[in-house]
């Protein structure tokens, strides 16, 4: 072969590789240009990341906030983020506002905490276009008055309905909407749990006095509160002698709707009260006779469930606290000694739950608003545990149901929904409450007219019009983060340089912004049953 065949041949290899790169440069761009197309259509007709902004849906849902722990009992809570900015990224928590939810411990003057970023969501698009939206469904959607801004807010009450909130539950066409199970749990808010005492209970900071035991006993009653534990009762007594105890609001939390530990406001006690409650504890039979039992009130008539050691499960209601009249009963084996059990029960969307144990017993009530008693939020429900024979109980804890509170009373607008003012909706109308009520500005005080798509007012006050709903959220994918665990010594001093280069920046916020998320809290975000609930 000559040498200026040899020349040619590498000249024609040597174009051919650079043929061959351009080949694979135009097809590295080809797929990066299909992946971001794909990426956009993902984005804009099936799944998007919304990150929460407010506090409109908490505990479900936090916007910007401070998480919390008591600093007497340890209760973890979160606590509505507020404040300006101080040195070090810490915030100046508003004087005595953050209001432990167990044992009402305000937190003294200038606490500094790091603020936690709002939670950050997935949301299903464009599910509506194709499904009909559920109630209790937790959806994006534009703003009715600003269609620039996106809300997410729980819907409870679909076109052609009629809604009416009465004693802070929703009812639909006149009969209470139950909420799901997995819902429920979700917004059941704490009054009191045993199992956190405080530390120093002698500090007047406790709900304005200095701690003590909210439990007390009634006359007579044998409940030892002064154990070597004092997160766990015990009772000896005859079997045939009920011993009662009853949670004292005077020294606890009480039932008060507006009470949310998430909301900056010390205007936590009086009416309107909620009444919907679940106590639970634990209860361990020594002998194999003896009682266990609760007793819960609304509307001033009162409700008790209980459980003998011979394995009988009974719900029973009484209109003057003598007479009692069985409600329902069910047979199960006998408790088992010397064994804690679960003891449950439930009073909530006119429905009563027993639980002990597996077992289980229901009532219900009635769906109509006086099934269960006349109506009046004024009047503060009690709680009762109660027993005989020789037991003890531990895990003590009360929660209540979210409170759909009625903001006319508080700031004197219109509220739409009312007791007594039922909203009728239209076809393609939804109604949207927040789980924070307190503290939402939802279709209860929407007064002005939706703008319409074309900038002309179209959408009449109240409600969301199907076309703005953007979907549905249905993962907590970025709870909100932790700051990361830097030794004290090395953020101060990394704290103190300047911005003169880069790298100090890149360590500023390294050590400022919330790195870690809370992977505990990863979840999905329930929403409506198929069932019509």
């Amino acid at each position: 072969m000559t040498p200026g065949t040899t020349d040619k041949s590498k000249l024609e290899n040597a174009a051919q590789k650079r043929k061959d790169r351009a080949a694979e440069v135009a097809n590295t761009f080809e797929w990066l240009i299909t992946a971001f197309m794909l990426a956009f259509v993902f984005r804009a007709f099936v799944m998007e990341a919304f990150r929460i902004p407010t506090g409109s849906m908490a505990d479900t849902l936090k916007g910007a906030h401070f998480q919390l722990a008591c600093p007497q009992c340890g209760y973890e809570y979160a606590y509505n983020f507020g404040s300006e900015l101080v040195p070090n990224n810490e915030v100046l928590i508003e004087s005595g506002s953050p209001h432990c939810p167990s044992c009402g411990f305000f937190l003294p003057r200038g606490t500094k905490r790091h603020a936690s970023n709002g939670d950050r969501i997935l949301v299903l698009k464009c599910i509506y276009q194709f499904f009909k939206p559920k109630r209790w469904d937790v959806v994006v959607f534009k703003n009715p008055g600003e269609p620039e801004i996106n809300f997410i807010k729980r819907l409870v009450a679909r076109p052609g309905e009629t809604i009416e909130i009465i004693d802070g539950d929703v009812y639909i066409n006149d009969q209470i909407a139950r909420k799901p199970p997995k819902i429920q749990r979700e917004l059941w808010m704490p009054v009191y749990d045993n199992d956190y005492q405080p530390a120093r209970p002698e500090l007047g900071r406790f709900n304005g006095n200095r701690w003590r035991q909210p439990f007390r006993n009634t006359a007579d009653s044998k409940w030892d509160f002064n154990g070597t534990d004092p997160t766990i009762f015990g009772l000896q007594s005859d079997t045939n002698d009920i011993h009662v105890m009853y949670y004292d609001t005077d020294r606890g939390n009480d039932f008060g709707a507006k009470r949310c530990a998430y909301n900056p406001s010390r205007t936590y006690n009086g009416p309107p009260y909620c009444s919907d409650l679940m106590v639970r504890f634990y209860a361990d039979f020594s002998e194999s006779q003896g009682v266990a039992g609760i007793g819960l009130s609304k509307c001033r008539r009162r409700y008790k469930a209980q459980v003998d050691a011979a394995g009988a499960m009974t719900i029973a209601q009484s209109d003057n606290g003598t007479e009692w009249i069985e409600l329902a009963q069910r047979k199960i084996e006998p408790v088992v000694l010397n064994k804690p059990a679960l003891l449950k029960f439930v009073n909530v969307d006119h429905q009563l739950i027993f639980q002990f144990g597996n077992e289980t017993v229901t009532y219900d009530l009635g769906r109509n608003s006086d099934d269960a008693g006349s109506v009046n939020s004024n009047v503060e429900p009690q709680v009762r545990i109660f027993g005989s024979g020789k037991l003890s109980v531990s895990h003590i804890a009360i929660f209540r149901d979210t409170y759909y509170t009625n903001p006319q009373q508080q700031t004197g607008q219109p509220c739409f929904a009312s007791a007594g003012n039922p909203f009728k909706l239209g076809p393609g109308e939804f109604f949207v409450l927040g789980d924070n009520s307190p503290a939402s500005h939802d279709s209860r005080l929407w007064s002005n007219r939706g703008i319409g798509v074309d900038g002309k007012s179209v959408y009449r006050p109240g409600i969301v019009p199907h076309d703005y709903l953007v979907g549905k959220a249905v993962f907590v994918y970025w709870p909100s983060g932790y700051e990361l665990p830097w030794p004290r010594s090395l953020k101060t001093f990394l704290l103190k340089k300047s911005f003169k280069n880069r790298l100090s920046a890149i360590m500023y916020w390294t050590v400022t912004l919330r790195w870690v998320p809370n992977m505990g809290q990863m979840r999905f975000i329930y929403g409506g049953s198929s069932k019509n609930s």
